[in-house]
């Protein structure tokens, strides 16, 4: 009896660890996308950054809207400020912005009252 709850023990470590492995190697991609973090620039109200869900994949910035918050500025650019694309779209509908080159970039959404959210990303290919 001893030895069997010992394997068990030895089985369910080794899949802890394993599991625990795999969530280290992949804390922000899921599927290939890479969750943003996005953060408070200028926010006068109650923020609204929760609202707000970033990701990219490859080239492909992708960002959706969970709630209504009127017309959205969005605009991604350069860590350097070098503007990429503007674009500006009603929610709680999403956007994909197709960012041809590699590098470090910034998006920022701009709310109709003015509050400011960013997000930092780099594509690396």
């Amino acid at each position: 009896m001893r030895n069997t709850s010992f394997k068990q023990f030895v089985l369910l470590f080794g899949m802890m660890v394993s599991a625990a492995w795999c969530i280290a190697n992949n804390t922000n991609s899921i599927d290939g996308y890479s969750h943003i973090n996005v953060k408070e620039a200028t926010v006068q109200g109650m923020p609204k950054g929760s609202s707000i869900q970033a990701s990219i994949s490859g080239h492909t910035l992708t960002v959706v809207f969970t709630e209504n918050l009127g017309q959205v500025l969005v605009e991604v650019a350069t860590a350097t400020g070098s503007p990429v694309d503007c674009i500006s779209t009603q929610t709680p509908n999403g956007v994909n912005i197709y960012v041809p080159l590699a590098g470090d970039y910034i998006v920022t959404f701009t709310l109709p009252n003015g509050d400011e959210y960013y997000g930092e990303f780099t594509i690396t290919d």
